[in-house]
């Protein structure tokens, strides 16, 4: 599913919603893997005959590529077809330097380029996406949300066991500290209006998890998940 950001758009042939370009600068945003590859295959139709689409078509990968690299597929012309196009998938990942330049070629950039930057996440403090806004159509597609202490608290206080050991991990994968998660959800208790003697229960429950994991007696994953079984047991469902 995609969502288009900028005003004044217009529906494709393809039924997708889509800002009418004038310079062929894309942004694709977000998760959906499969939506994304299913646009990026629509704009390449649109701008390339099928027989040359391998012959003026590059995609490189921010993580693994150099200025040097997106500049010389930027100025390289099309072969025996009126638009080449380039494809910068991870655009997060561009250094500082690719995105000053990209900022500034997009602004001007030649007629005969149709470039694709594909961005995990909309990030409002980003200056680059910022920039990118005056000079490209912006394509949102489904993004997920970063998980944090406050959404394993709810899946808590809904006495969703499963689903908050499923946030857990993903915290857990995603680099949280522990010490970090047991501060988020005692915050995230005190924002709320909890009677003493269950504010004291789960405070005298979030303290063994604590001690268990300075001193070694669990793992902190599994002292997590303990803690978050013993919660679950007694939490009130969410209204």
């Amino acid at each position: 599913m995609v969502y288009p950001v900028r005003n004044k758009t217009k529906e494709t042939p393809h039924g997708c919603l889509q800002q009418p370009v004038s310079n062929g600068v894309y942004l694709l945003i977000g998760q959906d893997i499969q939506a994304k590859e299913i646009q990026l295959k629509k704009i390449k139709q649109e701008f390339l005959p099928k027989e040359l689409q391998d012959f003026n078509s590059d995609t490189l990968y921010a993580k693994d590529t150099t200025l040097k690299e997106i500049q010389e597929r930027c100025l390289r012309l099309p072969l025996k077809s009126a638009k080449r196009v380039v494809v910068i998938k991870d655009a997060q990942s561009l250094d500082e330097d690719s995105r000053n330049f990209l900022s500034a070629y997009c602004k001007e950039a030649p007629k005969e380029l149709v470039l694709v930057l594909d961005f995990e996440h909309y990030d409002y403090k980003d200056r680059f996406i910022k920039d990118m806004h005056a000079c490209a159509s912006i394509i949102r597609f489904r993004e997920t949300a970063n998980p944090d202490a406050f959404a394993l608290a709810r899946q808590i206080e809904s006495r969703k066991a499963d689903p908050a050991l499923r946030l857990l991990s993903q915290l857990l994968n995603n680099g949280e500290a522990p010490e970090r998660i047991l501060g988020g959800l005692r915050f995230a208790w005190e924002r709320q209006n909890i009677r003493d003697q269950e504010s004291a229960r789960r405070l005298k429950l979030l303290l063994a998890c604590d001690i268990e994991i300075k001193t070694g007696r669990l793992k902190p994953a599994c002292a997590l998940e303990k803690l978050i079984v013993s919660l679950c047991c007694f939490a009130k469902p969410a209204r």
